[in-house]
């Protein structure tokens, strides 16, 4: 790589392989349909790598109404059933976190399900307890026939789908027991050629991890499972596989997904957007803070829930994600911050589950790490990154900007774009497009909002976002380590533009 890169393998990414074909998606209506067709075309492999699986989840619940048919199976574990009945060559594998009881019950047991669904099948269904107790694997991929891989922030779980328009009362965001479920936004792209092989090295090197077992590389098919009629967003593009990994019994600390994004910031000019479950990190906020008080420097707006969904979280990552929204309002020096929240068209909330980065027109970044302390240091994370290297890659990067903006304000890519290029800021964009009559605003902005004691000591100590095995259970030690890395981290390197300190 050039040294003024951003993707430099052995500090802010593993490796950097080519991707001859990346589609990028928004929401799991389109995830979906591009995860379907490519099971569907499988014929050497399909490995999985999952947070949570379960194998009642729909993949099209807009078109296919039976979603039992045994010819036009529409949950994942029948289509994987009968795709591994179908041909005998085909190798079925599942890897999901083993999370502990309470959290797998706010899943409805998905990943224990699984379990019993693949039973005396041809599918290979394990559960990962390979992580300390207090960490998860959170990495989230399909690599089928070592030819094409779907990396997403988002999970295969009974409530993941929803279509672009959120709308309120979808009758097909309804869970196995009848009930329905709250809308949700997702991102997530499809890659093929060389970096796709390099996603079935890291599926490898897990599934030996957890089961002892070594799989080989799978062979290339004759025809590619790349879907029919499925427009590439770029062709031939370097990227970026960037990871997180904790230190535990004789592995080493990977934290490549934090270099990588503290290193995107520092080389933002123009724009920094970050869409995000959570936004917590002391060490992201402090460099956002840096740039902030620049009197020159970037513009920084993110998107994000209103609220989390659990009670725990709204209690810890809420309190935390509201005094990091404080902090760099605080920092804003120069009025460049803006924070929005995104609703449905009759003001309810969406659950913004994506993990995306996009700096200027230079870097898109998305995966499954949250700006979070557990992503950056304790959870395994696999994201993918890659730079706008030319004119043609940086207007796609900047369409799907404007696709993003638009899917929440009910704007075409090109009308946000326009409005863009005349206001030449994001978030003066955004306030000039949400205003439709008197209808609820669909990204309002999230003001400073006062803390009270507990939620402010919970923040401040970050319970329950811990960034170490070593710190999960004494928060003493993850605060001064966060001292500690932040006097580090925030020091650029001499002799590479955009690089860190490793």
């Amino acid at each position: 790589m050039a040294d003024d890169s951003l993707l430099q393998p052995g500090s802010t990414c593993w490796r950097v392989e080519t991707a001859d074909r990346l589609a990028l998606f928004i929401d799991n209506d389109e995830a979906f349909d591009a995860l379907k067709a490519i099971l569907l075309a499988a014929r050497r492999s399909i490995w999985i790598l999952a947070w949570v699986f379960d194998p009642l989840t729909r993949l099209d619940p807009d078109h296919v109404k039976k979603s039992r048919d045994p010819e036009h199976a529409d949950r994942i574990g029948l289509l994987l059933s009968r795709q591994a009945a179908l041909h005998p060559g085909l190798d079925v594998r599942i890897l999901a976190w083993d999370m502990p009881l309470a959290i797998a019950a706010s899943q409805l047991f998905g990943p224990h399900r699984g379990q019993v669904f693949f039973a005396g099948s041809r599918v290979k269904y394990r559960l990962d307890d390979t992580l300390p107790a207090s960490a998860s694997h959170h990495q989230k991929m399909v690599i089928v026939d070592g030819a094409v891989a779907l990396v997403s922030g988002g999970d295969i779980g009974v409530d993941r789908w929803d279509s672009l328009q959120h709308l309120d009362n979808d009758p097909r965001r309804r869970l196995p027991t009848g009930r329905h479920y709250p809308p949700r936004h997702e991102v997530a792209a499809l890659v093929d050629g060389k970096a796709a092989e390099a996603l079935g090295d890291l599926f490898i090197t897990r599934w030996r991890k957890a089961t002892g077992e070594v799989v080989a590389p799978s062979e290339k098919p004759e025809r590619s499972p790349w879907p029919d009629g499925l427009v590439p967003n770029f062709h031939g593009v370097d990227l970026a596989i960037c990871r997180t990994q904790p230190a535990w019994k004789g592995d080493p600390e990977v934290n490549e997904t934090m270099l990588m994004h503290l290193a995107s910031i520092r080389a933002a000019r123009r724009l920094i957007y970050l869409e995000n479950q959570y936004l917590t990190s002391p060490i992201i906020v402090e460099a956002l803070a840096e740039r902030l008080a620049e009197p020159d420097g970037p513009e920084v707006v993110t998107i994000g829930p209103a609220h989390s969904p659990s009670y725990f979280d709204k209690m810890t990552m809420d309190s935390a994600r509201t005094a990091a929204i404080n902090r760099l309002h605080a920092a804003d020096l120069h009025g460049r911050f803006a924070a929005f929240s995104a609703r449905t068209p009759k003001g309810a909330a969406i659950i913004v589950h994506s993990k995306v980065a996009i700096i200027d027109d230079r870097v898109l970044r998305l995966g499954s790490a949250n700006l979070n302390n557990r992503s950056i240091g304790l959870d395994t994370e696999c994201d993918i990154a890659f730079e706008g290297c030319d004119e043609t890659a940086r207007a796609a990067i900047r369409g799907f900007l404007g696709r993003l903006i638009g899917h929440f304000l009910d704007h075409e890519t090109e009308r946000v774009l326009e409005t863009y290029a005349q206001e030449g800021r994001l978030a003066a964009t955004i306030n000039a497009l949400d205003r439709k009559g008197g209808a609820p605003r669909r990204l309002p902005p999230v003001p400073v909002r006062p803390l009270t004691g507990v939620q402010q000591f919970i923040a401040d100590w970050s319970l329950g976002d811990a960034i170490a095995p070593d710190d999960a259970w004494r928060p003493w030690g993850r605060r001064r380590r966060l001292r500690r890395d932040l006097a580090r981290l925030m020091r650029p390197s001499s002799n590479r533009p955009g690089h860190l300190q490793p």
